[in-house]
């Protein structure tokens, strides 16, 4: 299993400081983080609900909304 953390030998002491202020609870670093995560999470469910409803407009205006023949989706060769 992989180390967590970051090393002393490939980071300098800023680097220290600042991923430790990430990783602290109790630092605002840490909130900040977190509420930047929960808020990405958001975005890209609205833009996945978005993509959704530009798509089934598309299919809308194109015709395509009505189902598909259940053939499509088994194999016609099982009901022979």
């Amino acid at each position: 299993m992989a180390k967590r953390g970051v090393s002393s030998k490939t980071h300098n002491q800023k680097q220290l400081d600042d991923y430790a202020n990430q990783h602290n609870p109790n630092n605002k670093a840490y909130q900040a983080r977190i509420n930047n995560a929960q808020k990405s999470k958001k975005v890209l469910k609205y833009e996945a609900k978005q993509e959704l409803r530009r798509q089934a407009r598309f299919e809308a205006a194109v015709g395509l909304d009505s189902p598909l023949d259940w053939m499509c989706y088994s194999n016609p060769y099982d009901f022979d």
